[in-house]
């Protein structure tokens, strides 16, 4: 990481029992997340599941479209605009409009604004005092955290405290399988598999994270230079928070990172 051309840069390897197993750079420095936002918003969005605030197929949206349609990027809306672009379920189309959707619809039925609700139901419980929502205070882009505080979430999707594990389980697994979809900067995938807010490797290529990857292996990439993956047949998951937007750079070390970080982790397995 040290070889990475950004100007800062933190980052660290959680076991599926919540001991961190390494980290690297000020894991306490906060970072813009960008769309790393989504995954802690999409579990925000399932504790008030659980708790019967939402329902996941209940209308939320443009017309036709769900809960699950919009953690799934298949509601229809465009990437970045309030325009219905296909059905519900038809597409799988990548939307930070979605997950604004997303989060006018809890503030609706649960009369809590999204970011006290994220607040109070997943960062004060998880100990995530650094992390905030800024500016537009989006669902889909505007979170700011530090490593520490995602050590803490990571932890907590693999070893589940505040959901249900079965819910965790299909936030992972496929939602709408076999639709085409672009995933941003790797271009188009088929099929593009998405869970509950997370996106899933599957059979992916181009993609973010390694060669060696398990196909279970399931997350999130932000433009700002971020990104979190949990590995399931790894037990682990690895975040990094860096201040240089996505691009090229990010393309050539992130997927020789994880699998350097995956080989460690099966090193020490055969110890």
């Amino acid at each position: 990481m040290d070889e990475w051309p950004v100007p800062h840069a933190a980052a660290a390897v959680v076991r599926s029992d919540g001991t961190v197993a390494g980290t690297h750079g000020p894991t306490d420095r906060r970072f813009a997340l960008a769309s790393v936002t989504k995954p802690i918003a999409a579990y925000a969005v399932l504790v008030a599941y659980e708790e019967g605030a939402v329902e996941l197929d209940e209308p939320a949206g443009p017309e036709g479209a769900t809960v699950r349609h919009l953690l799934a990027h298949t509601s229809g809306l465009a990437f970045d605009e309030n325009r219905v672009q296909a059905e519900p379920g038809a597409r799988r189309i990548y939307s930070n409009a979605g997950f604004e959707a997303l989060g006018e619809h809890l503030a609706k039925v649960t009369g809590i604004a999204f970011p006290d609700y994220l607040r109070q139901a997943v960062l004060e419980p998880l100990g995530m005092e650094s992390t905030t929502m800024e500016g537009g205070q989006s669902p889909a882009k505007d979170g700011w955290s530090t490593v520490d505080d995602l050590i803490r979430f990571t932890a907590e999707v693999q070893a589940p405290q505040l959901l249900d594990a079965r819910t965790v389980a299909e936030a992972m697994s496929v939602v709408h399988p076999g639709l085409k979809g672009v995933l941003p900067g790797y271009g188009s995938q088929n099929p593009n598999d998405w869970g509950l807010g997370f996106e899933i490797r599957d059979g992916k290529s181009p993609h973010w994270t390694g060669a060696a990857s398990s196909p279970r292996t399931f997350g999130h990439f932000g433009q700002s230079g971020t990104f979190l993956w949990i590995d399931p047949d790894a037990r682990a998951a690895a975040v990094a928070l860096t201040d240089r937007d996505f691009g090229p750079w990010a393309i050539e070390a992130w997927p020789p990172f994880t699998d350097a970080v995956l080989k460690e982790l099966a090193g020490a397995g055969d110890s």
